[in-house]
């Protein structure tokens, strides 16, 4: 309880700041668009590429950790795509607000995952919850900027729009250049790492921020139902699916344990960026990212006291 409470505050205390300051100080949206694009094409791309780069896949079940992880999410699209015409008729999900239910439900906040990773179980834990950041981070991106290509305009992109939006997404790229420069061993200068660290220890804090600057606290205190959905798909029924493909494939332990970790937490904070650059429900993603935090005090505990 104490690592996940550790993990998870500074998270919802930076969401909380955000919003003051939007309120209170920054109130002119060019500072925020500003932002929004400084964390989306350098910020989180200099994080993906120096965590692949230098994460040790070698020592851990590669295949079982991060296809267990990988089949979870998998599955959890394949339910919101399912679910996207009955949200429509019942709930009046909209294209825009069912891109949000989808990044919501299917994306994860890794530095959330590798906190507490790493204060449960050290230097393997990392490794383990580094295995998932190369099993789900360019799937996710790619499923995600393919969503909202076709679900949040009002007039769908042709298949060579689509993949052109998605071939030019700088987190895929990032993605692809860390697991390149893992593959290829080839030596990462101190300078460059150094470098690159430095931003993307910056880019949860900003991301954070900017998440809390689009939030709107009226709907916060009377969430909709198509949040509280979102909300139980992300904490509950992703853990579940996880964990059910983790013992299909015989892990147990600190494995197990990881996997469960990897898929209890909070969806992203640059799923919000991906929101707003693309055209997604981006309040309607703020509010469900600040409950999921919220809420993962509680459930993230739990889950990994289960698999445990």
């Amino acid at each position: 309880m104490a690592a996940v409470l550790a993990a998870l505050l500074p998270v919802f205390l930076l969401i909380v700041l955000g919003f003051a300051l939007r309120r209170y100080m920054l109130k002119e949206d060019a500072h925020w668009l500003g932002l929004e694009r400084l964390v989306y094409f350098v910020l989180f791309p200099a994080l993906l590429i120096d965590t692949l780069a230098r994460a040790n896949l070698s020592s851990v079940p590669i295949a079982d950790v991060g296809g267990a992880l990988l089949l979870a999410v998998l599955t959890m699209a394949a339910l919101c795509l399912a679910l996207r015409r009955p949200l429509a008729a019942t709930l009046g999900v909209d294209g825009p607000a069912f891109t949000s239910i989808f990044q919501a439900a299917t994306r994860w906040q890794t530095f959330v995952a590798l906190a507490v990773a790493n204060n449960l179980y050290g230097d393997v834990g990392v490794a383990l919850a580094s295995v998932a950041m190369v099993a789900m981070i360019p799937v996710l991106n790619v499923m995600s900027v393919a969503v909202l290509a076709r679900y949040a305009r009002p007039q769908r992109l042709a298949w060579p729009q689509m993949l052109l939006a998605i071939a030019q997404n700088p987190l895929i790229w990032a993605c692809v250049i860390g697991l390149a420069l893992n593959l290829s061993r080839l030596p990462m200068p101190q300078v460059v790492h150094d470098f690159a660290d430095a931003l993307g220890r910056s880019s949860l804090a900003i991301g954070l921020l900017v998440v809390g600057a689009g939030l709107r606290i009226g709907e916060l205190i009377r969430p909709g139902i198509a949040a509280s959905f979102t909300v139980f798909l992300k904490l509950i029924a992703m853990p579940a699916i996880a964990i059910g493909y983790a013992l299909l494939f015989g892990l147990s332990g600190v494995n197990l344990a990881v996997v469960a970790c990897c898929a209890s937490v909070p969806a992203a904070s640059n799923a919000y960026v991906l929101a707003k650059q693309l055209g997604g429900d981006a309040p309607l993603l703020a509010q469900i990212l600040t409950l999921q935090t919220i809420l993962a005090v509680l459930t993230m505990p739990i889950v990994i006291s289960l698999a445990r």
